[in-house]
């Protein structure tokens, strides 16, 4: 009788880790980013590109004295170590004579819920949130936005007034890959960031056009419409982030919002697309733990990786704690109503409303495999988000080798929010 060669693998998730065995005969791959070398100073890094910008001028010939300046800062879902960065660029500025009082954090919220007080002190750092005000973009409070124009594919383009109003826009953020608008950071700290929601409903709506992908910016609808609404309320600057899975700092990119970020997708690339050589029976994906699966909502874009990696009829099992649920009341509400993928879409084309998006994201995966859901979630609900549920791990495999049987083809992804697989035609 053959001996199995089990190993055992440690995967995030949540805010702790998970532990497995599988025969590492079965394993084909094990998709991880390039281990790239991290920043030895950051923020020495981050001072020079600040100073040495990419198609621009210095941030501080940019600001004058007695001019205003909003920062746009992510929120808890998407790291980009704010904290760090951002005492620096107020000291920039107050070295050439621009006050605190001047200055303000802005949260890009997009259509994300309101943070709390505690939240954006841990965001910013507790000297920069003692330095200068911070806000919440709340998307559904109309009275917060001005009213800039329409785009050529018909987005009405509304910016919070705090933004609008100010001298200076200053756009900061991490980038990563992104499932239908390409690629996360530059303009997306403004749009969906700061920006109203009937804004970010039409941009998203073009999620159904085939361009609108992964690791896409030319052509790319959403892409074009985001900068297309955002050249309306230019920004002055940016300072866009790489990390890695551990959260360090790989590279940093300042300068002009459309050309840093090109070339800071470029690096995003470079670090974290791998090529699917041969696609798995099973794929076993970690969300990278928390805050990467704080809810199904943002545990999506690893199933879209996952999804790259597994062939037709095969199994991904995911990884993702899920403590705030779903993510989303209108996600749940539009899967309680439509229990098909088919009908999902169907619904989603003739009323596109964010939230209800992400339902078609989940379920046109599932056309192709079985995903089964590690997570914290009722297994009721799991089920009407047309996951398998599984209470743990062993559970999970157990489920995918009757399905599969006792000896699949086995794809590991430990890093599934942050690897992608981008040569994979099959993705498209």
């Amino acid at each position: 009788m053959r001996q199995l060669a089990l190993k055992q693998y440690t995967f995030k998730y949540g805010r702790g880790k998970v532990n497995f065995e599988v025969d590492s005969d079965l394993v084909i791959g094990e998709l991880t980013i390039k281990d790239m070398p991290v920043l030895a100073d950051p923020e020495v890094a981050i001072l020079e590109a600040i100073r040495n910008p990419i198609g621009s001028k210095p941030l501080r010939e940019i600001v004058k004295p007695g001019e205003t300046v909003a920062f746009i800062v992510n929120d808890p879902t998407r790291v980009a170590n704010s904290h760090v960065f951002m005492p620096l660029l107020l000291n920039e500025l107050n070295a050439v004579g621009v006050p605190d009082k001047d200055m303000f954090v802005i949260f890009s919220l997009g259509t994300h819920r309101l943070m709390t007080e505690e939240e954006m002190v841990e965001a910013v750092g507790p000297e920069v949130a003692k330095r200068v005000r911070m806000y919440n973009s709340d998307c559904r409070d109309e009275s917060q936005f001005k009213y800039f124009g329409t785009t050529s594919r018909g987005t009405p383009v509304y910016f919070h007034k705090l933004v609008a109003e100010a001298d200076h826009i200053v756009c900061t953020g991490s980038v990563v890959h992104h499932f239908f608008a390409g690629y996360g950071g530059g303009r997306k700290a403004m749009l969906p960031g700061v920006a109203l929601y009937e804004t970010i409903r039409k941009n998203h709506s073009m999620i159904f056009d085939p361009n609108a992908v992964i690791g896409r910016l030319h052509g790319n609808p959403v892409y074009e419409d985001q900068v297309e609404g955002v050249e309306m309320c230019r920004p002055s600057f940016l300072l866009n982030v790489v990390l890695n899975e551990k959260k360090e700092f790989l590279k940093v990119f300042a300068g002009d919002y459309i050309q840093a970020h090109l070339e800071a997708c470029k690096f995003v690339d470079e670090v974290y697309g791998v090529k699917v050589e041969k696609e798995a029976d099973l794929v076993i994906a970690s969300c990278g733990g928390y805050p990467k699966d704080i809810n199904v909502y943002q545990l999506q874009k690893t199933m879209d990786n996952a999804w790259c990696a597994v062939r037709e009829g095969g199994v991904v099992i995911i990884l993702g704690e899920c403590e705030e649920g779903s993510g989303s009341a209108l996600y749940e509400k539009t899967m309680q109503q439509h229990r098909t993928p088919q009908a999902v879409e169907e619904a989603l084309r003739a009323n596109f409303q964010i939230g209800a998006h992400k339902a078609y994201a989940v379920t046109r995966l599932m056309k192709k495999a079985e995903f089964i859901l590690v997570s914290g979630l009722d297994p009721e609900l799991a089920r009407t988000l047309l996951f398998t549920p599984a209470k743990d791990i062993n559970e999970a495999l157990q489920l995918a080798y009757e399905k599969l049987g006792p000896r699949p083809s086995i794809t590991l992804m430990p890093q599934g929010s942050l690897t992608v697989p981008l040569a994979a035609a099959h993705c498209k």
